[in-house]
C-alpha cells in the first residue's frame, strides 16, 4: 500500500481494507508495518474529518449529559448558577446559556469549551 492523501471515496475504502487486513494479522507498532499502519490510521481520520465532520452536540444537552455522570440534581447548581427557578429554565433552555455560565460548566464539570459555545 503506497501511503498518500486520500482524495476519494475508493481510496479511502481501500486503506480501511487494508488496516483490516493488517489489524486481523495482529501487526506490531514498533515493526515497519506497523508505522505504516499508524500512518495509514492518521490519513484515514483525515479524510473522516474533513468528509463526515461530527457536530458537537447542543451545549445545554452536554450539561445534562455531564450532570447525569457525575450524579448531579438541579438542585445541585443553585448555589452557582442561580436560583433554583433559573437553573430549571436553563436546563429546559429557557434561559440562553452565557459566557458567565459557560465558564463556570468548564471550569466546574470539565467540558470542553467548544461544546458550550457552539
Amino acid at each position: 500500500m503506497e501511503l498518500k492523501i486520500i482524495k476519494t471515496k475508493k481510496q479511502y475504502e481501500e486503506f480501511l481494507d487494508w488496516v483490516d487486513m493488517l489489524f486481523d494479522k495482529k501487526v506490531k507498532a514498533d515493526t515497519p508495518k506497523g508505522n505504516k499502519l499508524q500512518v495509514a490510521l492518521l490519513l484515514i481520520k483525515q479524510y473522516e474529518d474533513a468528509n463526515y465532520p461530527i457536530p458537537l452536540p447542543d451545549p445545554i444537552d452536554a450539561i445534562r449529559v455531564k450532570m447525569n455522570e457525575l450524579g448531579l440534581k438541579n438542585k445541585d447548581l443553585v448555589g452557582k448558577v442561580g436560583s433554583k427557578g433559573y437553573v430549571s429554565s436553563l436546563l429546559n433552555k429557557k434561559k440562553p446559556l452565557t459566557l458567565e455560565l459557560a465558564r463556570l460548566f468548564h471550569q466546574e464539570l470539565n467540558i470542553p469549551a467548544e461544546v458550550l459555545l457552539s
